[in-house]
């Protein structure tokens, strides 16, 4: 299985129009990691998505702390939202943690810990996939430019209880990386606003490829 991981477009809709022609039909999956948009609704939203929904193919996301009020409730109409969910796609499950944890900021969709550590534990089946605005604590995935951490530390210790396969997330800009917490493979594709994305092939391995448009 090929999947297409992107996050933080922040409304550059001629970016998910570029990813489109790039990636074309060459792959069986795209997950949305958040912030679809920059403090905006759900026409620019959907001015975002509408490039990537023209590939038919495929589409699981979640809501970015950055999103508007109603985002999410246009990511459910559309039938791609997957927050505090559970999905199956080609007998893989994947589940959903939209927003982030507390930022000095206050921006729109914040969740205190208890309540990620909630979304997760009632989702969760061993050998789910992770989609996640948010990165988890102490990782490649959540450092910012002057080195100090900023993720999830609810999504941490999850991950070092359950050790999913893969968790794909977002939020921080500057922490395009992949990484590992024990067997768990963490990918940060970058912000697609920047042209970064990354491809996720699942078989007997799990490989990736950072790429960039």
């Amino acid at each position: 299985m090929k999947i297409v991981a992107i996050t933080d477009i922040h409304g550059r809709h001629e970016r998910t129009k570029k990813l489109a022609e790039v990636v074309r039909e060459e792959f069986d999956l795209i997950l949305i990691a958040g912030d679809l948009t920059n403090f905006q609704g759900r026409e620019k939203a959907r001015e975002v998505l509408n490039p990537i929904l023209s590939l038919q193919k495929p589409i699981f996301a979640v809501f970015g702390n950055c999103d508007g009020r109603d985002v999410p409730e246009f990511l459910r109409e559309k039938g791609v939202l997957i927050h505090d969910r559970r999905v199956e796609f080609n007998g893989v499950g994947i589940i959903g943690v939209g927003g982030s944890n507390r930022t000095p900021f206050g921006t729109i969709w914040e969740f205190g810990e208890d309540e990620i550590r909630s979304v997760l534990e009632k989702n969760y089946r061993d050998g789910d996939i992770i989609l996640s605005h948010m990165p988890p604590y102490k990782t490649k995935a959540d450092r910012v430019h002057f080195g100090m951490h900023v993720g999830s530390r609810a999504l941490r210790a999850f991950i070092e209880d359950e050790q999913p396969p893969l968790v794909i997330c977002g939020h921080i800009h500057e922490a395009r990386s992949v990484d590992n917490v024990g067997k768990t493979i963490i990918i940060n594709p970058g912000p697609l606003f920047r042209g970064y994305y990354a491809v996720v092939e699942i078989g007997e391995k799990i490989s990736v490829k950072l790429e960039r448009l």
